[in-house]
This record gives structure tokens, sequence and C-alpha cells, in this order.
């Protein structure tokens, strides 16, 4: 992660939610919605949105103005626009609309990459290969941060047990490929705490700390803050997490449940680690899903709750 976007804080929260939890629900949100979920999101201090997917608008239609968004997401200068790609027409498409960051997924279980990029893994790295040759075209300056995120590192409702073996592999040729660097996905939410130190390790032990830094973790069975402190333990300062809990993988049956931003951030300045963001300006953002998709449950112990009398952000 740059030294811009960790300047001040201990620990970078992305929010997903424009993406990961949309992409998971049956409405649509409206182009206004999602650009005042975005303006609130930054006046809370949100470094780091990942706006949308440059997928085909009839496999996902609720992100088929992620073009637009991104757009918008580029008027706050402070804000790192991130978004996913599922491969190089993606690509082109997220360097035409100015992209801060590039992820693109490869699963750990070739099953589930067949399901969601309908490609194996030699297919997939093709397409990591064309992507970082688009990348490498552009003025140094105009070059976006491309991340390859190993998905269904930790276990997959499809195939099962992942060996960690693979998963080290698969981070191994994503960074000789060319990616600045790789995150690692509990798409199906199967992680233990040990399972996280465990793996983080051998990752890091392969391709270095600073090229791993990201978890993006769910919260299906309620574990995932424990996972984030063992995550924190091994030197992890990035993570993902959606407004309200919104979100989960299409394409992994069983898969749900992101980690919700108001509890993730209320554990980590309650930990006294600077997150930059300003609880209640957080949780007000949710009136605006509430608003817009009237139907959705939001989730979150700390909304419900509010926060505790005398409670102080980190310093």
């Amino acid at each position: 992660m740059t030294d811009r976007l960790m300047d001040g804080i201990d620990v970078l929260v992305s929010e997903v939610g424009p993406r990961d939890g949309l992409q998971s629900i049956a409405p649509t949100l409206p182009l206004a919605a999602k650009k005042a979920w975005i303006d609130a999101a930054v006046a809370a201090g949100i470094r780091e949105i990942e706006v949308g997917s440059f997928v085909p608008a009839h496999i996902l239609p609720q992100l088929a103005d992620t073009a637009d968004v991104v757009a918008h997401a580029r008027t706050h200068p402070a804000l790192h626009v991130a978004v996913l790609v599922p491969n190089a027409k993606g690509a082109e498409a997220a360097l035409a609309a100015g992209a801060h960051k590039i992820t693109l997924p490869l699963s750990a279980s070739e099953t589930h990459s067949l399901k969601n990029l309908r490609r194996t893994h030699a297919q997939v790295f093709d397409e990591v290969a064309r992507i970082v040759d688009l990348i490498r075209a552009l003025p140094a300056d105009r070059r976006p941060t491309f991340e390859g995120a190993v998905s269904t590192a930790f276990g997959c409702t499809l195939e099962g047990e992942v060996p960690e073996s693979t998963v080290v592999a698969l981070a191994e040729k994503l960074m000789a490929l060319g990616c600045d660097e790789v995150g690692l996905s509990d798409t199906t939410g199967y992680a233990n705490p040990a399972q996280v130190k465990r793996l983080v390790r051998a990752v890091h032990a392969a391709i270095g700390a600073d090229h791993m830094t990201g978890l993006h973790l769910h919260n299906t069975r309620g574990l995932g803050l424990a996972n984030v402190l063992a995550g924190l333990d091994v030197g992890i300062t990035t993570f993902d997490a959606s407004l309200g809990g919104l979100g989960g993988c299409p394409f992994a049956p069983g898969a749900s449940g992101n980690i919700v931003t108001e509890d993730l951030v209320f554990m980590l300045e309650a930990m006294g680690l600077r997150t930059g963001i300003d609880l209640n300006r957080l949780i007000a953002c949710r009136a605006i899903l509430s608003a817009a998709l009237p139907g959705e449950s939001l989730y979150g112990f700390t909304p419900d709750a509010g926060l505790p009398l005398g409670f102080r952000a980190a310093a």
C-alpha cells in the first residue's frame, strides 16, 4: 500500500460495498445514491473505495454504471478509486475510466474460477499478462496499482479444502507476471484465525510482506473480526469491509456476509489503532442505503448499540 494512503493512520479500511455489496443483491442502486454514498464515505474519512466492477452488464446489471461512478469518485482528490475487473477487456475500460487501482480475482479453486470468470488458471494468467502490458504501455504517472487477488484462498464451497501450497504458488505466479501486489480473499467465509496467520506467513515468505498487505474477509460464520485480529498479528495493514455488511459472492453458493465496516472501524479505534474515520459520520452513511434499498437488510452491532459512553477514537 502506498505511503500516501497510510499517512497518519495505522490501518487502511477499504470500503468495498459499492462493488461487492451491490453485486450480491437483486435491486440496482440508482447512480445518484451511489454518488451520495461515496460522498458521505469520503466525508467520514474513508480513503479507498472499490466503486464497482467492469463486468458485462448482462452479468451484473447492478454495476453497469461503473464508469460513471469512477468519474464521480475521481472528483474527490484524496480518494483512491479502486475497481474489480474479470479480464483484459475489463481492464481496458478501467484504464479508460481512470481507476487508481485494478483488482483481478484469481480463484485458488479452479472450479470456482470457471464459475466466476469462466476461465482456467492458465487462461487467467494470460489475462494478467495482457493487463500488465496494457498498464506498462501507459506513462508512469498514469499507471494504476494492479492487484492480483487470490480468492477462495481459505476454502471453497464447490471444492472444499484448498491446499495452502496452491495459494502460495498462485501468489508467486501473479507477482512473476507483473502484479504490483497480491491480496487474499476469504470468499466463502471458511477462514479461521489460526489459518489466517499460517497462510499469510506462508505467502509473505514467498513474495515478501510488502507485496501482500491486504485481506478480504467475510463474516459468514461469525469469525470476520477474529480473523482481522489474526491478520493484524502477522502484519496485515489493509482490510476490506462493506457498509452494513452488504455482499458476498453470487457465484459461490452459501458465500455471504462481508465484514461490517462500522463494526471493523469501531474495533480498530477502540484498540487504539488509527483509521482516520469518523464513526458517527460513517454510521450516518447507512441512511443513504436504507432509503434507496428499503427491502435490504443492513447488519452491524455498533450501529444498533451506539458508541459506548465516553468512547474516544484513537488519537
